[in-house]
């Protein structure tokens, strides 16, 4: 049996975005590509013919790969957990110890985590961290420069 994938409904509305853009737009240019490579004879020195067929490989695992993460999906929405503990889809204010600054994070798939826009996997080390905590508790993160020390200030789901 498969591992459910958990993701938000946001996660779930971007992979499907991209399997239909996989499928209606990236798809048929690489078939296209292909053909017209094709046309310029010899298949076996043919650069355009070799990339469009790698460049057809990846099209096609990609739609494999997405397809069956929806089909292991866990679609959790975060504003219908209650909880006062961390859990996936929880959105965290942490305070640094050393400094004082404040960071908020949101816990979500692996494939929607985006350090950028605050949203952390949850298999990364700060969601680990994390997981079953409570505002006010104290957490260390194993960072790549080195440890870091935070208070949960603020949880929610939202």
């Amino acid at each position: 049996m498969s591992q459910k994938v958990p993701m938000t409904l946001i996660g779930k509305k971007m992979l499907d975005l991209e399997l239909k853009k996989l499928m209606s737009v990236d798809r048929p240019e690489v078939i296209h590509a292909i053909e017209v490579a094709r046309g310029h004879g010899d298949l076996s020195e043919n650069a355009d013919y070799s990339a469009a067929k790698e460049r057809q490989g990846f099209v096609e695992g990609r739609i494999q790969e997405i397809n069956g993460k929806l089909i292991n999906a866990e679609v959790i929405n975060p504003s219908q957990i209650q909880s006062e503990t961390v859990v996936f889809g929880a959105t965290i204010t942490l305070e640094e110890a050393d400094s004082g600054n404040e960071v908020t994070y949101q816990i979500v798939g692996v494939d929607e985590a985006d350090i950028k826009q605050n949203k952390v996997g949850i298999t990364s080390p700060m969601a680990r961290a994390l997981i079953g905590k409570q505002e006010g508790d104290e957490i260390i993160v194993n960072a790549p420069k080195g440890k870091i020390a935070y208070t949960i200030s603020k949880l929610d789901y939202l």
